[in-house]
């Protein structure tokens, strides 16, 4: 039996960080991993793999500043369609080793201990690991959990890993379906939807509410789902599945196995592809952890409930990361778990929530920090928005990005900036300068005074605070 100051069950972003900052601080650590791999989902089946699929297929279709159409892709194929499918398969395992020997490289130079097996609570303070060649119990002081979550699995839908699959399943598809379903307009449907659509497949996203990705401002969506459609790709909004089935292909269909897809809608419709993926909801990964040994409970969709520290019912518990809920982010999954590990040794921790980034890696990319114009208007605050779109910035017609944009939100009175909002190249690393901004309080008139670097994205900050300006003087 072996006892540590902190045990952590997971070594997925919130894992590793809590892990690497308990042992910066000189306490003992172990690690309990159930993979063979570390990394958790965000490295092995989510974040990564995802992002390195959707950088693979921007570099194949030779428009890594905007949104490919079918045309782009068959023009720049060669060889099969499955051919390209595994070469872009391989550079993406390629990403998902080095990243994996990175957290291995981290975890050793910081003297953390990696016990690979099923983590499970017999008693509040000690955990059974079962590996497939070893057990072990191990003792602590404090733990933390962060197992992260899988994509839900409803038993009426007959998931079969090839015709019928969830996000864990696609980047190891065998064949580049020619056409496919996707249900589930959120994050990780729309982010597959519309790389799979830049890659030649035609897809449909099915989406039960009005418009995709909601928690995002309303202007931005629209232009998402603009450039989605220009892409040829079919959104069915407002729509709920009825019923999922695989059928024999009809006569002269083209189908890879002899087997198609077919759903069926709730308005009457129904609609056939090669493949169809599963994209909503996600279920936290908390089976098998013996919770009620721990003195711990999990809801019905295995999320721990935790409070503004990230300890459990259990106060020696801590828990972060995805199975904690919303938000659900890699970058903020990082963040819980290093404040866990800060509070639960007795060191001070600042937090800005109200300033967590999104990053949306679809094709165009979307990020946001802030607020949005529909909750502004909800809760009565006045505002006016400055945009400026790509096509009117040097750097944007150099990239050859016209459908680009970026949106300051400004308090009329105090013309503080409240949301920051863009679509388009470089979206997600361009968010980050108003993300500071907002945290130093600044006004529009500091983008309005600066100067940027020529010709940069960055000098849209200047535009849009310009063309918000213009509005604030005429009210």
């Amino acid at each position: 039996m072996r006892h540590f100051d902190l045990c952590v069950i997971g070594s997925g972003p919130a894992g590793q960080r809590a892990a690497i900052q308990a042992a910066k601080l000189g306490k003992s650590v172990a690690v309990v991993e159930q993979r063979e791999f570390l990394g958790g989902v965000a490295i092995n089946t989510g974040t990564i793999p995802s992002k390195a699929l959707r950088e693979a297929i921007l570099k194949l279709t030779g428009k890594e500043s905007a949104m490919p159409t079918a045309s782009d892709f068959t023009a720049r194929m060669a060889g099969t369609r499955d051919g390209r499918l595994q070469k872009l398969v391989a550079s993406c395992h390629k990403v998902i080793q080095g990243e994996i020997s990175l957290v291995e490289k981290h975890f050793r130079s910081n003297g953390v201990e990696v016990f690979y097996g099923q983590g499970t609570f017999v008693e509040p303070n000690r955990v059974q690991v079962s590996g497939q060649t070893s057990r072990n119990t191990l003792t602590a002081d404090r733990f933390l959990i962060g197992v992260g979550t899988r994509p839900a699995r409803p038993s009426n839908i007959p998931f079969d890993s090839e015709n019928i699959i969830t996000s864990d399943e696609i980047i190891d598809l065998p064949y580049l379906p020619h056409t496919m379903i996707v249900v589930g307009g959120g994050v990780i449907g729309t982010e597959y939807a519309s790389m799979l659509q830049a890659l030649g497949v035609r897809v449909t996203l099915i989406e039960g509410r009005s418009r995709v990705m909601e928690f995002l401002d309303a202007e931005i969506t629209e232009a998402l789902q603009y450039h989605l459609r220009q892409a040829g790709m079919t959104l069915r909004l407002g729509e709920k599945v009825v019923t999922i089935r695989t059928i024999e292909p009809p006569a002269g269909a083209r189908s890879f196995n002899d087997t198609m897809v077919e759903a069926e809608l709730e308005s009457g419709k129904t609609l056939r592809a090669d493949c169809l993926l599963y994209a909503v909801g996600r279920q936290g990964s908390t089976d098998g952890l013996g919770l009620e040994a721990a003195g711990v409970s999990a809801d019905k969709r295995g999320r721990i409930t935790v409070n503004e520290h990230y300890q459990t019912e259990a106060e020696h518990i801590y828990a972060a990361g995805d199975v904690i809920g919303f938000p659900a982010l890699a970058s903020t999954s990082m963040e819980q778990g290093r404040a866990a590990a800060l509070h639960m040794f007795g060191l001070p921790v600042e937090h800005f929530d109200e300033l967590l980034p999104y990053g949306i890696y679809a094709v165009p990319e979307i990020s946001m920090v802030g607020w949005t114009e529909e909750r502004l208007t909800a809760e009565g605050v006045p505002f006016e928005a400055g945009v400026a779109q790509y096509r009117e910035i040097a750097r944007g017609q150099l990239l050859g990005d016209e459908m680009g944009m970026l949106k300051l939100l400004i308090h009329q009175e105090t013309r503080h900036i409240l949301g920051v909002h863009a679509i388009g190249t470089g979206a997600t690393e361009l968010i980050h300068i108003g993300q500071c901004a907002m945290a130093f309080k600044a006004t529009v008139d500091y983008f309005v005074n600066v100067v940027f670097n020529y010709p940069t994205l960055a000098e849209c900050y200047k535009v849009a605070a310009l063309n918000g300006l213009n509005k604030l003087r005429s009210i």
